[in-house]
């Protein structure tokens, strides 16, 4: 027996640490790591989903985004990428005649500026600093990149100076992000100021699309900027199930599986 299989608390507090450290844990590896049963380590995955921490996959879970914790751009940059750099090209697609976008902080958004074409005029208007840079010497992009507060571990702007800037813009389209979406409670986000430019880029925009990895459905952060009836589209991978594309599309959204 190991020190942390003394008590269920103290199991399920380094099934979240490992979660946050690694990006996912294993039931497996964690009936070995703290000397119990798989059964035991199912069920405290089953109560820290249950509190919001974590989300159970097949034979494992991976941890929530929430108001106390947050991945880094850094972290993303690594998660997932493949699965990312398709939905990105998908949603680059739908840039339609639109001349003026918004593209949201993170890492599945700055693959779709990366994406966009570079054979024709078009502004781009970001929060992010990797995506201002990512598209500086752009030809034929004009980039606008929002003053503000810049969050270290996404390196984005916030606060009223951002939202500000973006209410003075009519846009044709915004490619967003989000830390979860769900049917029930909408795009959320950990943080508020965060949520505020979201929220403030999609009153700003025409359309609106959300990019994001299956992982991202279900989930539910600390604030909620956007209802999924908002969204002109949902962009994801096919390692969402239909069944459950066809119930967003259900709320209004054409939801594209690549």
């Amino acid at each position: 027996m190991t020190e942390m299989s003394r008590t269920a608390e103290d199991r399920q507090r380094h099934i979240v640490r490992t979660a946050r450290t690694t990006g996912a844990v294993d039931v497996n590896t964690l009936a070995a790591q703290l000397g119990v049963a798989k059964e035991t380590v199912r069920r405290d995955l089953r109560a820290l989903e249950d509190h919001g921490l974590v989300r159970r996959t097949h034979g494992g879970a991976y941890p929530v985004e929430s108001a106390g914790f947050e991945t880094t751009l850094a972290f993303r940059a690594t998660s997932h990428v493949p699965e990312k750099r398709r939905v990105a090209a998908a949603a680059a697609e739908l840039l339609g005649d639109a001349e003026t976008v918004f593209v949201d902080e993170g890492f599945t958004p700055q693959l779709i500026a990366e994406a966009l074409p570079r054979d024709r005029p078009l502004t781009v208007v970001t929060a992010s600093l990797p995506v201002a840079g990512a598209l500086a010497e752009a030809e034929n992009t004009s980039v606008l990149l929002l003053g503000g507060r810049v969050r270290p571990g996404t390196l984005a702007t916030v606060d009223h100076w951002t939202t500000k800037m973006l209410a003075g813009f009519v846009l044709d389209l915004a490619f967003i992000g989000a830390n979860g979406i769900s049917r029930e409670h909408g795009l959320t986000t950990p943080d508020p100021a965060v949520g505020e430019v979201k929220a403030q880029a999609i009153r700003a925009a025409r359309r609106t699309v959300f990019a994001g990895v299956h992982t991202k459905f279900g989930a539910v952060s600390f604030c909620r900027f956007a209802e999924i009836g908002a969204l002109e589209a949902i962009v994801t991978s096919t390692l969402l199930p239909s069944a459950e594309a066809h119930r967003y599309s259900l709320l209004g959204p054409q939801v594209i599986r690549v």
